[in-house]
């Protein structure tokens, strides 16, 4: 499974982990414009869409944490918590800016709330439906989830557990264990499949 860490800054790439080599790797990393357009016609090309204008805030947050002088932290940091303290009551999305989330990340429908824990590792290309909850389950730790993971409407995802590449979890699952690549997820409590076919 590949996982990485991405910004918004182009100046200092960030770093990778691939769990099969064992070993760190920089991958390209997206200027702010280019990851602000991608994000803006993956999410109806409207400025004023709610999933878009939360992570515009997550990525401003995100921003924030990598600026060295400490006026400048501080001030982002500010700014940053009332402007969430509005817009994530608004939206009721809340992904908080300590976050990993991969590139071409996208949410799939803002009609409901979806919620992330702040030590959740999400990879690229990943989709969340509406009423999704990605967090810990009682316990210390959040999920790290692979690439190309689908998540489905009213789902949950929770604890110090890992989502493999390419894996679908079906509407109203609950996931609390690993779940190896290529699988399809369903019910509460989830059963885990193998995919019968290409999954794209």
């Amino acid at each position: 499974m590949h996982l990485q860490r991405t910004s918004t800054r182009s100046s200092a790439p960030s770093t990778s982990f691939d769990d099969k080599a064992g070993r760190l790797r920089v991958p390209k990393v997206s200027s702010a414009w280019t990851t602000l357009r991608g994000d803006y016609r993956r999410h109806g090309g409207t400025l004023l869409g709610g999933a878009f204008l939360s992570l515009c805030l997550y990525r401003y947050g995100r921003w924030g944490q990598g600026l060295r002088l400490p006026f400048a932290r501080f001030f982002v940091s500010r700014t940053y918590g009332i402007a969430n303290l509005f817009l994530a009551n608004l939206t009721k999305i809340w992904i908080p800016p300590e976050t990993t989330l991969g590139q071409d990340f996208h949410i799939v429908n803002n009609e409901g709330s979806l919620s992330i824990h702040p030590h959740s590792v999400i990879g690229d290309r990943c989709g969340v439906m509406h009423n999704v909850t990605i967090g810990s389950n009682m316990r210390e730790g959040a999920p790290v989830i692979g690439d190309d993971v689908f998540v489905g409407v009213n789902s949950t995802v929770l604890g110090a557990i890992r989502v493999g590449d390419r894996v679908r979890i079906a509407a109203n699952t609950a996931v609390t264990s690993d779940v190896p690549a290529d699988s399809i997820v369903v019910g509460s409590p989830a059963r885990i499949y193998p995919r019968l076919g290409p999954m794209r």
